[in-house]
C-alpha cells in the first residue's frame, strides 16, 4: 500500500493547532525583550510541540545572529537562508563544552562533565590552523580551548569546538570520502547526533594545529561530524615552569628565569594575536544582568 505524503503544519492564523497559544508575533517580541535567553528559549521548547518547533524555526536562529552576527553572516554568505544541522544544534554549539567520558569518544582516562560556558571566541584564523594544507580554502570556525587543568595523568586538558562553512561541499569532507575514512562505531555528534569521522585516523591533522592550540604534538584529537560540527581535544602544553625556581639560584638561574618571563609573555601576546577578533556580542543596550546570559566573540 502507498501511505500519502505527510506535509508538516505551517501553524497559519487558521490553524486549528494555535488555539490557546500566544502568536508567533508576541512571542517574538518578548523573546527579543529578553535578548534570546537560551536557558527560556531551551524551557520554552519543552512546553509543547507547537513551542518547539517556533524555538527550531526563529528563537534559536535569532539567539545565533544576534550572539555572533558576523560568524552568521558568513557561514550564510552563500545564500542559504539555513545552516548546516539545525539552528538549535548551533545555538547549543556556541554556549556549551560537552565535555568527555571515560573510554569515550576521545578515549580519555578522566571524566569531564559538560558544562555552559560564559563567554566563547570563536575563531577564523584558529580554525584555517587545523585545517590540512589541502583544504586551508574552506571555512572553519574554532572556539578557544575550554581549559581544565590537572586531569591526573591527562595533565591540562584543552576542549574545542567548531563549524564548518558549506560542509556537504568542502574540501575536508571530499578527502575523508576519498580515504574511505569509516565512522566512529558508537559515538554520534552531541550537538546533532550524527555520525563521526575522526581526523586523525584520516591523517589530515596538520602541525600547525598544536601550534596554535598551545599543545603537545601528538595530543590532538578531533572530530567532525555529517553536518559540520567539529569538536576535540587535546593536552596544553604549560607555558613556563619558572615559578618552581630555588629562590638561591645564582645569576645563571636569574637570567634564565628572566628570559622564561619574557617567553611566557611573547606566547600571550602570540595567543592573542593568532586568536584575535572582532568581539561580537550582544550590543551594550540589549545586555542583560542575567547570570544566564552568554557572550560570543568571533
Amino acid at each position: 500500500m502507498i501511505l500519502p505524503k505527510q506535509y508538516r503544519c505551517t501553524h497559519s492564523p487558521s490553524c486549528q493547532c494555535t488555539r490557546g497559544h500566544l502568536s508567533e508575533d508576541v512571542l517574538l517580541l518578548v523573546f527579543q525583550h529578553l535578548n534570546w535567553n537560551p536557558k527560556l528559549v531551551a524551557t520554552l521548547s519543552c512546553v509543547c510541540k507547537w513551542f518547539d518547533d517556533f524555538a527550531k524555526r526563529v528563537l534559536w536562529k535569532e539567539f545565533c545572529k544576534t550572539r555572533a552576527p558576523r560568524m552568521m553572516l558568513d557561514l550564510q554568505s552563500s545564500g542559504s537562508h539555513c545552516i548546516d544541522g539545525n539552528w538549535r544544534a548551533l545555538g547549543k554549539l556556541l554556549i556549551y563544552c560537552s565535555g568527555c567520558t571515560q573510554g569515550g569518544l576521545f578515549n580519555s582516562s578522566v571524566q569531564i562533565p559538560g558544562h555552559f560556558v560564559y563567554r566563547t571566541r570563536f575563531s577564523r584564523t584558529l580554525g584555517r590552523s587545523l585545517l590540512p594544507p589541502q583544504c586551508r580554502t574552506d571555512v572553519l570556525y574554532v572556539s578557544d580551548p575550554c581549559e581544565h587543568l590537572d586531569q591526573g595523568e591527562e595533565g591540562d586538558v584543552g576542549l574545542f569546538r567548531g563549524i564548518f562553512k558549506s560542509f556537504p561541499t568542502s574540501k575536508v569532507r571530499k578527502v575523508i570520502i576519498n580515504k574511505a575514512v569509516p565512522f566512529h562505531p558508537s559515538e554520534v555528534c552531541p550537538y546533532c547526533k550524527a555520525r563521526l569521522w575522526s581526523m586523525l585516523q584520516a591523517k589530515i591533522i596538520p602541525q600547525s594545529a598544536c601550534i596554535r592550540l598551545e599543545a603537545y604534538e601528538d595530543c590532538i584529537e578531533y572530530f567532525v561530524c555529517l553536518n559540520g560540527h567539529l569538536l576535540g581535544i587535546c593536552t596544553l602544553a604549560p607555558l613556563s615552569d619558572s615559578e618552581d625556581a630555588n629562590p638561591s639560584e645564582d645569576s645563571n638561574h636569574i637570567e634564565k628565569k628572566q628570559d622564561n618571563c619574557f617567553a611566557k609573555e611573547n606566547v600571550l601576546k602570540r595567543r592573542n594575536s593568532l586568536l584575535g577578533g572582532s568581539e561580537i556580542g550582544p550590543s551594550p543596550q540589549k545586555r542583560l544582568t542575567n547570570s544566564n546570559q552568554c557572550n560570543i566573540d568571533v
